[in-house]
C-alpha cells in the first residue's frame, strides 16, 4: 500500500474536472449527479462547486450536509471523498473561486440571481492508483 499526502491527492483531484457528487435526499435515498469542480481544489482537501438555488442538490444539502464525491483520473486513478457540504451565498466568496468557464452556465457571472457555491470539506479521502490504494490522513 502506498502512502500519499493530502497534497498529492488534491493535485490529482485538481486535474479532474468532473466529480460524481452524491447527496442524501429527504427520504434517505442517495442520489448522484456530475458536477464540475472547475479544477478548484485546495491543498487542504476543500473543493468548490456552483449551482442554482432551486436545485435538488441545494435542497438535499440543506437537509443533510453529508456528501460524497467520486473522481476518475487517467491511468486508473480514482479518488473517493466523503465530507460535509456548506452552501455559500456570498458574492465575495464566489469571486475567489469563480472561473470564466462558469459564465456558460451563469449568464451574469457572480451576479446571476440564485447562484450558490457549495464548499465541500473532506472528512475522509481514499485513493486508488492502479493496484495501490489507501486512505489519506486528514
Amino acid at each position: 500500500m502506498s502512502e500519499k499526502s493530502l497534497a498529492d491527492v488534491a493535485k490529482v483531484m485538481r486535474a479532474i474536472d468532473i466529480a460524481i457528487f452524491s447527496t442524501v435526499t429527504a427520504d434517505g435515498v442517495i442520489t448522484t449527479r456530475p458536477m464540475s469542480n472547475n479544477r478548484d481544489v485546495d491543498f487542504d482537501g476543500d473543493s468548490y462547486y456552483f449551482t442554482s438555488e432551486e436545485t435538488e442538490t441545494v435542497r438535499d444539502i440543506e437537509a443533510n450536509p453529508h456528501v460524497a464525491l467520486g473522481f476518475q483520473g487517467p491511468h486508473h486513478t480514482y479518488v473517493a471523498v466523503s465530507g460535509k457540504a456548506e452552501l455559500i451565498r456570498d458574492k465575495q466568496a464566489f469571486e475567489a473561486h469563480w472561473n470564466p468557464d462558469l459564465d456558460k452556465w451563469f449568464d451574469n457571472g457572480v451576479d446571476t440571481p440564485g447562484v450558490v457555491m457549495i464548499h465541500v470539506a473532506a472528512d475522509k479521502v481514499n485513493y486508488w492508483d492502479g493496484r495501490e490504494g489507501g486512505e489519506v490522513k486528514l
